[in-house]
């Protein structure tokens, strides 16, 4: 998963084709736990792009997605919202597979 390095680039990718984006943060315990499962939701789901957004690094895009709790999930195609999976609870590999094919 690519990691954002800036905001231009988080609206490149909004803007650009079909892109997930999982708003996350390195101290997160219900981060961490869905770290061994997401390459295989990746490789399920190639006609998507993820990309991972450090909460502390960009809280400002967090603000302005309404992402308050992590880890959360935004999927935008061409600039467009398609869906959001936002809250503070864990997610299972099912609840995220889950999210993604209802877009």
């Amino acid at each position: 998963m690519k990691k954002l390095e800036s905001a231009e680039q988080f609206q490149e990718l909004k803007n650009t084709g079909k892109s997930v984006f999982l708003f996350s943060a390195d101290w997160c315990p219900d981060c961490r736990f869905i770290e061994p499962f997401m390459p295989e939701v990746e490789e399920k789901y190639k006609d998507f792009t993820f990309t991972y957004v450090d909460r502390d690094q960009f809280i400002d895009i967090c603000a302005e997605n309404d992402v308050y709790g992590i880890p959360s999930f935004i999927a935008y195609q061409n600039g467009e919202e398609l869906g959001r999976f936002v809250s503070k609870d864990r997610k299972t590999q099912e609840e995220i597979e889950k999210f993604i094919e209802a877009l």
